[in-house]
């Protein structure tokens, strides 16, 4: 099984790199972009016996390690 995790910065939490990307595009005359977020996507192949499972394990990674979760979100997808 495949997990797709996408960790983002929580609304309201300043994103520097994402001003920055915006910033970037704006010059390069893409002026139709009203604001940019900057996140990480994490994918992990996974040997377990159901989607659940796959879930619950995900889980427990991201609130241990791959989320800071005082300032970032998460959404786990799991494909098998």
């Amino acid at each position: 099984m495949k997990a797709i995790v996408n960790v983002y910065l929580k609304e309201g939490v300043l994103d520097p790199q994402g001003k920055a990307v915006h910033h970037a595009l704006g010059s390069l005359g893409f002026d139709n972009v009203s604001d940019v977020r900057v996140g990480k996507q994490i994918v992990l192949q996974l040997d377990a016996s159901s989607m659940r499972e796959a879930e619950k394990e995900v889980e427990k990674m991201c609130e241990t390690l791959l989320a800071n979760t005082v300032i970032e979100d998460y959404s786990i997808e799991i494909v098998q």
